[in-house]
């Protein structure tokens, strides 16, 4: 059987891995399944949002609705599978179960259990799409240290960094079906999400590199040619012409609302508006509780102490940002 390849992305919320996932949609034989750990919880109505990104509900999209009986028990509900995926999620895969994975691999029925259900959803879901690599930017580092055990996947993992204070601003903001996250939260989040991550690239450096959302959005298309070299693909079927790419369709499970977008898209400079729109106590809450991870990814004060704009004006920024 050929070794199905999987490219893992990891770290936190709002660090722009949708966009890498989708862009990386556009290229012939890779397929962006988009955050796969929430697709039971969604496809029953217990996560955050049950589209797909073809707009359809998980249970009708004509993907999906394939995928999800894959390893369900003969007579099993899809509700009553759904709540047992989730408690062997939550039993063995959580950010907390990074080291334990990457020390222990296998040892458990239920992270045995799980791993052998994550085969067969992948392997199904490159059979039906016909892809020979998948992407999957579900970020949680627990699941992420589970793949290299999967038997038949070959999997790469990229650490997705963002500023923590542009993070902070990022949950400040409603969208769909996103809530609002102080920055103190955030920023604890940040933090054991990003050294979960990092363990993972020091255990796996030949297969791993470190990538921030900045470097991604001021060369959006040198970026992508290295992310095709990592998985040994061909640069030339980069999509991005410049800074622009042109989207189509997906069927990414859950995710940032922009996975529906689709056209003409351009790739512009990383958003700097924190510097103004986020209040001064939250940019100083971001700053001192993600160090020292905060210099260790070469982020620097400049900007932290800056006064926040008048709340007219953040408003103003809000409404220009959807």
């Amino acid at each position: 059987m050929e070794p199905l390849t999987i490219l893992c992305i990891t770290g936190w919320c709002r660090n722009g891995s949708t966009i890498i996932g989708n862009v990386l949609n556009e290229v012939p034989g890779v397929f962006h399944v988009g955050e796969l750990h929430f697709l039971w919880k969604n496809s029953v109505g217990r996560g955050a949002n049950s589209s797909c990104g073809c707009g359809r509900h998980l249970t009708a999209c004509p993907l999906w609705s394939e995928i999800l009986p894959v390893g369900r028990p003969a007579g099993t509900s899809p509700e009553a599978h759904a709540d047992e995926v989730i408690r062997r999620q939550r039993s063995c895969v959580r950010t907390r179960h990074t080291w334990r994975v990457l020390a222990r691999g296998l040892d458990g029925p239920d992270i045995r259990a799980h791993a052998e259900l994550m085969t067969g959803i992948y392997r199904a879901t490159a059979e039906r799409t016909g892809a020979r690599v998948l992407v999957d930017t579900t970020k949680i580092p627990g699941e992420a240290a589970l793949l290299p055990y999967l038997d038949g996947i070959e999997t790469y993992f990229v650490h997705l960094v963002r500023d923590p204070r542009a993070v902070a601003q990022s949950w400040s903001q409603e969208k769909q079906y996103c809530y609002i996250m102080p920055a103190r939260t955030s920023t604890a989040y940040w933090y054991g999400f990003n050294l979960a991550a990092a363990a993972i690239v020091r255990r796996h450096p030949q297969r791993s590199l470190v990538l921030r959302h900045e470097d991604f959005m001021a060369d959006p298309a040198g970026t992508i040619d290295t992310l095709l070299r990592l998985c040994g693909l061909d640069p030339a079927a980069n999509p991005v012409h410049g800074r622009t790419v042109e989207l189509n369709a997906n069927h990414t499970v859950t995710g940032n609302p922009d996975r529906f977008l689709t056209g003409p898209t351009v790739l512009r400079e990383s958003d700097d508006s924190w510097r103004t729109a986020l209040p001064a106590p939250a940019k100083l809450a971001a700053t001192a509780l993600s160090w020292p991870l905060f210099w260790r990814y070469g982020y620097r004060y400049r900007g932290t102490f800056r006064s926040a704009a008048p709340p007219a004006e953040r408003a103003a920024q809000r409404a220009g940002d959807r």
